[in-house]
């Protein structure tokens, strides 16, 4: 069974950075990986995909342009680059692993076909 433990969180302005990672320990990082986002009352809702070679990746339209996943196997560690944030992304993040090797777009951005998931990390942007 495989931990996986998010970092790098925080209070930033509105047009900062951060760059969450995900270390994953029990074994290596060995599936297709997903970062979700949750806000107050909202639902959980899908940031970013990437393949387990890191081929193939997908973000979406939200964050296009301002947010890069991207990961090193050799690490363990999934990483999700955050630039020009907005108030907006203030949520709690999640790292999350999926087995099954799909890679359509209704399947990878369905947090239902996740197996494993990290604790979350906050992210809080001031305006």
């Amino acid at each position: 069974q495989v931990q996986l433990v998010e970092s790098g969180g925080g209070l930033v302005q509105a047009g900062g950075s951060l760059r969450l990672s995900c270390v994953a320990s029990g074994r290596g990082l060995n599936y297709p990986m997903g970062w979700f986002r949750q806000a107050p009352g909202k639902g959980r809702e899908f940031v970013a995909f990437i393949s387990w070679s890191g081929t193939n990746t997908h973000h979406t339209d939200s964050v296009k342009g301002r947010f890069t996943i991207s990961r090193d196997n050799n690490k363990n560690t999934l990483y999700l680059q955050m630039n020009s944030l907005k108030p907006e992304d203030t949520a709690v993040y999640y790292c999350a692993e999926s087995h099954s090797l799909t890679t359509s777009y209704d399947h990878y951005s369905d947090a239902r076909n996740y197996d494993s998931w990290g604790q979350g990390t906050q992210v809080t942007v001031s305006s």
